[in-house]
């Protein structure tokens, strides 16, 4: 992917794996190839280790890989990429918050290199239940929502280790496809492995919410923590923690969170500002954009600075949108 001076997102709806899905794949493999091998292709699980991974922890998720899998031309590769089990390492920044008062939202944040973000929201209903999500491999999700109003987001939880076990959006997708609510949620992340440390933040329509803290080999804890950015309690990497900032973030999350006068929309627009939302897309950790799940209106809302984009899962208008002028943010 070529490093883009302007950041274009394309709000696409398939409801099923077909030929806007292929095109898309298609398009966009050649640089998912490189990422799957960058580590050579010893490192990398066989397809029935992937296969059998995917019947053991998301067993509903199997029918709609398997025809994603041969949409895009039922390839081996293709197919291991596809399953989310054991990829390479991805650290990414990212901060999120769950809102209470008033009508409850999610509010999140996503930090990474604008060349290697594909930029789709996409609303499917793979397993006949209707998903808007921010994707990730095209299979994964980063945040969204669905139609019981659960919604969900990650960020990176500031640890190196990695291990047997889902890339983080995998796990997202499941979340989205098969849960009503955040107990329901509770149970699959209890069990499911990832395979790096991530910090995934759930809520369901009733405002209930809870943040699961997963790390590799190790059981998740599910605490009702609003706010995280990139650690994990104990600051583990010093030098990822000091250029992703995340202790200050963290601060400032706690302070305006916990500020009684302060409204839900001016709490929103502290993530379009500094030191929340970051410009560092040179170093590959600018923010790419500002997402606000509303689960009782069933809603996901797009921000960049003077651009917010509004759909539902009713109602998904497909359009592809020039959000940000990357050549005059960067650095400023």
């Amino acid at each position: 992917m070529v490093a883009p001076r302007e950041l274009l997102v394309r709000f696409r709806s398939e409801a099923r794996p077909g030929a806007w899905w292929a095109r898309t794949f298609e398009r966009l493999w050649p640089w998912y190839e490189r990422w799957w091998l960058s580590e050579g292709a010893g490192p990398r699980p066989g397809y029935l280790e992937c296969e059998k991974a995917l019947e053991t922890h998301l067993p509903e998720l199997v029918p709609a890989w398997r025809e994603a899998c041969e949409v895009v031309g039922g390839g081996d590769l293709e197919a291991r990429f596809l399953s989310g089990w054991r990829p390479p390492p991805v650290i990414v920044g990212c901060a999120q918050a769950a809102w209470g008062r008033d009508e409850p939202f999610l509010v999140r944040n996503y930090d990474f290199a604008p060349r290697l973000w594909e930029g789709i929201v996409l609303r499917t209903a793979w397993n006949g239940r209707g998903v808007i999500a921010s994707t990730d491999g095209l299979f994964g999700a980063l945040d969204g929502i669905n139609e019981d109003g659960l919604c969900v987001s990650l960020n990176f939880g500031g640890r190196r280790a990695v291990g047997a076990g889902f890339g983080a959006p995998v796990i997202l997708r499941y979340l989205l496809e098969t849960c009503r609510t955040v107990g329901e949620a509770a149970t699959v992340l209890r069990r499911v492995p990832t395979h790096m440390a991530y910090n995934v933040l759930v809520m369901d329509r009733t405002g209930d919410f809870v943040t699961a803290f997963t790390a590799p080999g190790q059981p998740a804890r599910l605490q009702r923590v609003p706010v995280t950015t990139n650690h994990q309690g104990r600051i583990t990497w010093a030098a990822h923690a000091e250029m992703s900032a995340t202790l200050e973030r963290e601060r400032v999350l706690v302070e305006r969170i916990a500020d009684a006068d302060l409204e839900s929309e001016a709490f929103i627009g502290s993530f379009l500002e500094p030191p929340l939302r970051s410009t560092d897309y040179d170093g590959g950790f600018g923010t790419l954009y500002t997402a606000v799940y509303r689960p009782v209106e069933q809603v996901a809302e797009f921000l960049w600075p003077g651009v917010r984009v509004r759909r539902s899962i009713d109602d998904f208008v497909e359009e592809t949108c020039s959000v940000l002028e990357l050549g005059t943010t960067a650095g400023a």
